[in-house]
């Protein structure tokens, strides 16, 4: 496994920080994007024959082939991607417009999108490969008022996650969607969770919930990054890596209640729901 080349996104903080520095430090080849080169260099260190640190835009399709391209380059292969780069945005379904929701969708979605079309024509030339996928345990939870949007980047990255892996299981490449709860990290911070540029003062829970991750939550979610990358790595070196990754005992919790609902809600209404057929 030392030898396996890891390419990792959104990698100048938060879990995506901690999973490189790990990485690193266990002996792995690494690739590390971020908008950011500089950000990058200091949080990690500078190049060297096992790191190689990449300036990449989600969004601009030739910045990523190149990014790829550099990491083939330098390493010669890519074995496992980590779609981890992605930001927060709370705000209300109403008050969200069309620019910061279609942001969001860009960077969380479409950005992943545009990874897995540059590196899969490598990994299938392989014939291997291992592809983890970084949602929220709000990509399968989404009652959290002023968070549907960023729950609906989530969802859709479970959605093709689980398509994928259909997909690439005749090419012996494996797909995780990883699922955090909170991590401690500054996901909630400035610059992280973007907040509507137009509140509609009405949405009193929404208001609410902004201001208990901004000023509450942020600084203690009890999740650790760094254990969350260890467990992370542990997975990837699995024969069967599982389809879903739920990170922490507050995602476990939350998964939990849901599925419970799930079930009940569809007990009450099998009879009647069940009834359509011809």
């Amino acid at each position: 496994m030392k030898n396996k080349v890891w390419f990792v996104t959104g990698a100048s903080k938060g879990l995506g920080l901690s999973l490189v520095k790990e990485l690193l430090n266990k002996g792995y080849n690494v690739a590390a994007t971020s908008r950011n080169l500089a950000e990058l260099g200091n949080a990690v260190g500078n190049s060297s024959q096992s790191f190689l640190p990449l300036q990449m835009d989600l969004v601009d399709t030739a910045s990523v082939a190149q990014g790829i391209q550099k990491t083939i380059d330098q390493f010669g292969r890519i074995d496992v991607i980590v779609n981890n780069a992605g930001y927060g945005l709370v705000g209300a379904i109403e008050e969200l417009t069309d620019e910061e929701t279609r942001l969001n969708f860009d960077v969380n979605v479409f950005g992943t999108l545009n990874v897995l079309r540059a590196a899969l024509p490598y990994m299938r030339k392989q014939g291997s490969g291992h592809i983890l996928n970084v949602a929220s345990v709000g990509g399968l939870v989404g009652t959290f008022p002023g968070f549907g949007i960023y729950c609906a980047t989530k969802f859709a990255m479970h959605g093709f996650s689980e398509s994928l892996s259909a997909e690439l299981k005749e090419f012996g490449i494996h797909v995780t969607v990883v699922s955090p709860g909170y991590l401690r990290t500054n996901f909630l911070g400035a610059g992280s969770l973007i907040v509507p540029k137009n509140e509609i003062q009405e949405y009193s829970s929404v208001r609410n919930a902004q201001n208990n991750h901004q000023h509450n939550i942020n600084g203690a979610q009890p999740g650790d990054p760094d254990k969350a990358a260890s467990v992370i790595i542990e997975v990837a070196t699995q024969q069967q890596p599982p389809l879903h990754l739920y990170l922490g005992a507050d995602a476990y919790g939350l998964v939990e209640s849901k599925l419970k609902d799930v079930k009940e809600e569809m007990e009450k209404l099998k009879a009647l729901a069940t009834s359509i057929n011809y």
